[in-house]
């Protein structure tokens, strides 16, 4: 077998240590190499890619001068939840298709489109559909529209998913506020900030110890209260694992005794450059299923019965009314209801319309 030592590498990018000295990624290294392919290729994707603040800019200005919204809120809608996008007025849609730099979406209850509007004269906009790594986009694609937003002026950031209930006390139908996350493909070096790091987004090393907004995550209790379905949202620890399949017992169990709440497949880069960016983020989990963690039990998750879910709770719950309305009958004893596609919006609307 061929050792590393043997090889001339042009690159200057060190991926991995071997122990007596550094492996660099290049375009043409032997394919004898005892690492699988499909590992190189993981490694290059993550490493070697950069997307320029030129490129960032160029799809920003692409949409600013196609659509007259100037968005201050971003919202991304996971599985089967893109109906969020429906509250909105005097929509601009866009496929992903024709957007420069843009991704595509190739999951089942993703629809692929970025979808401006507004919501009471407040402007906003939808992704329907967000991008994975298990699709095999590179890390900076996953988290692409998140720069893209900020250079377009937006200052909030709303993430919802679809998650598996891994905490005995979230049952198919709640709502989890995310107060924390654990990034497990982060902590073995995937992460959407590796490389050259562009001050002008924001710092080299930044903190993610309350990339939450704890404001934000208090306006949601407050409202879910007042709303009459505070039996339905609770706050917990969101863990996002590198999919697409889903979890055996034994790391179902793991991150039970981790103290992890949710888990999931998507969310956590796009929080993390959202923070990196400067943006206030909110984050919701609708749980869809319990993730199995007994060799007794029967059930079997399947991506179909996540979506299945997502219908449901948006069918369940009734649509809000007028936001004037809204403001007036919290004060009376039974609120009105909210459904989940605009639950996100209604937070964001009412906590922050006043002072914008």
């Amino acid at each position: 077998m061929p050792l590393a030592a043997d090889y001339e590498w042009r690159s200057s990018e060190p991926i991995r240590s071997m122990g007596w000295r550094t492996i660099y990624a290049d375009e043409h290294e032997p394919a004898s190499l005892s690492q699988p392919s499909s590992d190189r290729h993981l490694l290059r994707m993550h490493s070697k890619e950069q997307i320029s603040h030129d490129d960032y800019q160029k799809t920003a200005d692409w949409l600013m001068s196609r659509t007259k919204h100037r968005p201050q809120v971003s919202i991304i809608c996971g599985s089967g939840l893109g109906m969020l996008a429906d509250s909105l007025d005097r929509q601009d849609q866009f496929s992903y298709s024709e957007i420069p730099g843009f991704p595509q979406s190739t999951v089942q209850g993703h629809a692929g489109r970025l979808v401006f509007g507004e919501l009471k004269g407040k402007s906003c906009v939808c992704m329907q559909g967000r991008f994975h790594m298990y699709e095999g986009h590179s890390l900076l694609k996953t988290t692409f529209p998140i720069r893209v937003f900020k250079l377009m002026g937006v200052q909030t950031l709303i993430v919802t998913n679809a998650a598996g209930s891994v905490a005995d006390h979230l049952h198919p139908g709640d709502i989890m506020i995310i107060k924390d996350h654990i990034n497990f493909p982060g902590l073995v070096g995937l992460n959407p900030l590796h490389g050259p790091n562009d001050e002008r987004f924001g710092p080299r090393f930044p903190a993610m110890s309350g990339c939450y907004s704890r404001e934000l995550r208090s306006l949601a209790h407050e409202i879910s209260k007042q709303l009459d379905i505070a039996g339905l949202v609770q706050e917990g620890v969101y863990a996002m694992v590198g999919g697409p399949n889903f979890e055996t017992i034994a790391e179902a169990r793991m991150l039970h005794r981790l103290g992890v709440d949710a888990v999931g497949m998507s969310t956590v880069p796009e929080v993390v450059v959202a923070t990196h960016c400067g943006l206030q983020v909110f984050g919701l989990s609708l749980i869809t299923n319990k993730v199995v963690k007994s060799y007794e039990d029967s059930d079997c998750v399947n991506h179909d019965g996540v979506l299945e879910v997502g219908r449901l709770r948006s069918q369940t719950v009734q649509r809000l009314e007028e936001a004037e309305s809204l403001r007036q009958r919290r004060t009376e004893s039974s609120g009105p209801s909210v459904s989940l596609r605009e639950f996100p919006v209604v937070l964001w609307y009412d906590g922050r319309a006043a002072a914008l």
